[in-house]
């Protein structure tokens, strides 16, 4: 089936590259594709971007660890107990689905113009959907392998790591995938409309005000690229890490 994973890419760039090629959009707004990757490229070759990756990818890491370092044990806590959880459900589902970018004001009003109001308003963010996953998870765990465990012998601590944690993981590491993309998105939102020195969102709006929109579409493809490898990273995880799933 891996074979088959690049027929998207492929026909993406097929079509990208009929739309300007056939000028269904103006060249000067849409770029083609082999335009589009050799300014990405020179952007790299040059050093220009380096460090507003760097500071990209340390505000999408910073965030996304303290999410988990939060969200993970809350959640975990939450999904073992059904009438904790149902007791802040409400809190939980009102803030995963309220729009993180509504939630920027509250942030620079708290922690200013800076990177810590950039960073935790996509920890915040994340922080819901790991809880939620976690929790979800903990709580459909099989009640068939707890009940085994319990006529095995097995006290609540054992049941918890033993049963609980490791059925757990397949919907922890959905919310871990969705948590990693959300943080990405917030930060590059932000970078774009909160003032920062370094940034691809910064370098993005920058690039859209001058008109340089090859360089536009060169650092929009970049950050999609991050975005599909950070979540290939963490499916590689969850394979090394439950690979016993299905059995």
């Amino acid at each position: 089936m891996k074979k088959y994973a690049i027929i998207g890419p492929f026909i993406l760039i097929i079509v990208w590259a009929v739309i300007s090629r056939c000028q269904l959009v103006d060249a000067f707004f849409l770029p083609g594709p082999i335009t589009t990757i050799s300014k990405l490229l020179e952007l790299i070759k040059s050093g220009v971007i380096i460090d507003d990756l760097v500071s990209t990818l340390g505000r999408v890491g910073l965030s996304f660890v303290i999410a988990l370092i939060i969200g993970l044990p809350l959640g975990l806590i939450l999904g073992m107990s059904e009438k904790i959880y149902r007791s802040v459900e409400f809190i939980i589902d009102f803030f995963r689905s309220t729009p993180a970018t509504a939630l920027f004001p509250l942030f620079l009003l708290i922690f200013g113009v800076t990177d810590k109001s950039k960073i935790a308003v996509a920890a915040f963010a994340s922080t819901i959907i790991i809880i939620f996953n976690t929790a979800y998870g903990v709580m459909h765990a099989k009640k068939s392998r707890i009940l085994a465990a319990k006529i095995m012998g097995a006290n609540r601590a054992q049941i918890f790591y033993w049963i609980l944690f490791w059925e757990s993981l397949p919907q922890t590491f959905i919310g871990l995938r969705s948590a990693i993309s959300l943080s990405l998105v917030i930060v590059i939102v932000t970078e774009m409309f909160i003032g920062t020195p370094f940034g691809l969102g910064k370098m993005i709006n920058d690039s859209q005000i001058i008109y340089e929109i090859s360089t536009m579409y060169a650092i929009i493809l970049l950050v999609g690229a991050i975005g599909y490898l950070l979540n290939l990273l963490l499916i590689l995880i969850e394979g090394k890490t439950i690979h016993w799933r299905g059995r």
